[in-house]
Parts: C-alpha cells; sequence; structure tokens
C-alpha cells in the first residue's frame, strides 16, 4: 500500500502544471481511479499515454498499486468530451 498523497505528488511531478486527478473509490490505498490532462499526450496512443504513467509511478505500480484505472486526455479531447469546446 502506499498513501494516495504520495502517488498523485508522484504524478504531479511528472506532469507538472496538467491536471492530475487521482482517488481511491475503495479508499483502500490499494485501487485507484486517474484522470490525467496534458498536452505530453498529444500524438501519443493510449498505450503510449499509458505508459508515461507507469513510468511516473515507477516501482510503486509493481509494489504497492494494486489496480489503477487510467483516462488520459489532451485538453482539447477533455474539452470536446465534456462538452466545452
Amino acid at each position: 500500500m502506499m498513501p494516495i498523497e504520495e502517488l498523485r505528488g508522484m504524478l504531479s511531478q511528472a506532469f507538472p502544471g496538467d491536471d492530475v486527478r487521482l482517488s481511491s473509490p475503495m479508499g483502500d490505498d490499494n485501487h485507484f481511479q486517474c484522470l490525467i490532462i496534458s498536452d505530453r499526450f498529444d500524438g501519443k496512443t493510449m498505450v503510449e499515454r499509458h505508459q508515461m504513467v507507469y513510468a511516473a509511478l515507477g516501482d510503486a505500480m509493481r509494489e504497492a498499486v494494486h489496480a489503477l484505472a487510467l483516462k488520459t486526455y489532451t485538453p482539447s479531447q477533455w474539452s470536446k468530451l465534456a462538452g466545452t469546446a
């Protein structure tokens, strides 16, 4: 287990200035949902985006995180999805 704030810090450091949202819906610090909105994802496939997140979490992905549901968007994708475009 790893405290959610520690994971959030790792992601915020890897994606500075980007919108990083992390929650633990089960409240167990093992299962997480993550939404990241970043220009860094522009031109990347979903697999490449997820690999970027996994790299940011490093060993935590092998040791502390049991499950991670990821949603990764560019700002333009997010604005279309959110209906603000």
